[in-house]
């Protein structure tokens, strides 16, 4: 019995993560559910009860007629179903929070792990609350580790091409305590999930984030992909 309902509860689970994901895809493509439902040739009916996530086991067809519609593979529109681990590298430079959003649905991210020291943002919808918020509408969890913060005195290395330098620097951060202690949570975390490690600049190579996810490569010897 309890197996069953084991196995009912994961159902169910994946399904609002489809119903979610469909959702967050649709939107950031502009569509309206009637105007998905024509173009991918599906009953609007069966769209409206897929976004209310109450279709478990929807048909392979199904997915695959809106896999296309959406211009992504069926194995992409399923991944956030059945989280992979796996580290990505982001940064929001240049997004919007709907496209970035977007982006880590697609990518099939399960959570985000921000390493801003402040999460504070000018862009709308980058500070930590509302950033928290939008991701978990597309279910996407959140975690903000400021001890993987890159100090604010270290930053201009990373900007006029002194990497070596601010790298450097940022070594003395990850070996203190608080660092060590962060970067193991964040290798558990990985260990499960598809995990997208985010700042602000766009490009890793400016951004201390690349000594972070070195650092975890080396620790959980995951994959390290860039979201696009």
């Amino acid at each position: 019995m309890s197996g069953s309902s084991s196995a009912d509860s994961s159902e169910r689970a994946r399904a609002q993560r489809l119903g979610r994901q469909l959702r967050v895809l649709r939107e950031a493509h502009g569509l309206t559910r009637p105007q998905l439902a024509s173009s991918a040739g599906v009953p609007l009916r069966t769209l409206t009860r897929l976004e209310a996530e109450s279709v478990a086991q929807p048909g392979l067809f199904t997915v695959a007629a809106l896999a296309q519609a959406l211009g992504v593979t069926v194995d992409a529109l399923v991944a956030a179903a059945d989280p992979v681990p796996g580290l990505w590298s982001t940064g929001y430079e240049g997004r919007t929070i709907d496209s970035f959003v977007a982006s880590l649905v697609k990518a099939g991210v399960d959570a985000v792990a921000d390493v801003r020291l402040t999460p504070i943002s000018r862009k709308p919808g980058f500070s930590k609350s509302r950033l928290s918020a939008a991701l978990a509408e597309a279910d996407i969890s959140y975690l903000h580790l400021r001890s993987l913060g890159n100090p604010k005195d270290n930053r201009a290395p990373f900007w006029d091409g002194r990497v070596d330098e601010g790298l450097a620097a940022f070594a003395n951060v990850m070996a203190a305590e608080p660092a060590r202690r962060g970067l193991e949570e964040l290798a558990e975390l990985a260990a499960e999930r598809s995990v997208a490690v985010l700042c602000f600049e766009q490009d890793e190579s400016r951004c201390h984030r690349q000594a972070v996810l070195a650092e975890l490569h080396q620790r959980t010897a995951l994959p390290i992909t860039a979201l696009a």
